[in-house]
């Protein structure tokens, strides 16, 4: 099975070297210049094992490691111009697999990366059940939510709306359906605390109810997930 790795490095010609050199051996690659195209391009196509310079434009590369050991054990090769033993010992804690210093060689990036691709053969990823839908990505094993790669905090109650309404995009629920889904039995009838919680959800999915991007209000019948392309 072809295996598939981000190259996360903001000098385009060392990008495009190591995607050169690494498609020559048989990987899909996938580019990203900044810490939020790479967090988007993790959740997006879940690579096999990144490769991530430190030294991004708008953040850290550390921050991305981080975000990424929130819930996934993909391997991460660290790139760097830091050779500090410091440096390497704060990444390593941090959760990175390895460390080459720059200037490498390609040779030994490479053999780097196999061995730690078949030492992550038989690992199973943290969380690897993600929908994606649009610019929304939800985590129903460990109630995380991201619009275009940055996290939204949303309540038990609120994140419970959303995710049943995300089981089936364009699918329309009823009231009561969602009062049964989030409260349980008991509240049934209590319409306003669901046109409560439907309001905040929206204004922390920055929704706007006149046009939607994610929730449509069907008058008198119920709500339904915009049906957006899901991955």
């Amino acid at each position: 099975m072809t295996k598939h790795i981000l190259v996360v490095e903001d000098e385009f010609h060392l990008r495009r070297m190591l995607t050169i050199a690494l498609q020559a051996e048989g990987f899909v690659c996938t580019g990203a210049e900044t810490a939020r195209q790479a967090i988007v391009s993790i959740l997006d196509t879940q690579p096999n094992l990144i490769i991530l310079d430190l030294g991004l434009p708008d953040q850290e590369g550390i921050s991305v490691l981080s975000r990424v050991r929130q819930d996934s054990g993909v391997p991460v090769l660290v790139l760097s111009a830091r050779d500090a033993q410091a440096s390497k010992i704060e990444l390593l804690n941090a959760g990175a697999n390895d460390y080459v210093s720059k200037p490498f060689g390609i040779g030994e990036l490479i053999a780097r990366i196999n061995v730690l691709l078949r030492d992550a053969h038989h690992v199973t990823p943290a969380n690897p059940h993600i929908r994606s839908l649009g610019r929304l990505k939800i985590a129903p094993a460990n109630n995380q939510v991201w619009i275009d790669g940055l996290p939204v905090t949303l309540t038990n109650k609120e994140f419970s709306m959303l995710e049943v309404l995300t089981r089936k995009p364009g699918q329309l629920f009823s009231q009561q359906q969602l009062l049964r889904e989030i409260w349980g039995n008991y509240h049934k009838q209590d319409n306003h605390y669901l046109r409560i919680l439907l309001s905040q959800l929206r204004k922390k999915l920055n929704d706007e109810p006149n046009a939607p991007e994610y929730i449509e209000t069907i008058a008198g019948k119920g709500y339904r997930f915009i049906n957006n392309k899901v991955e």
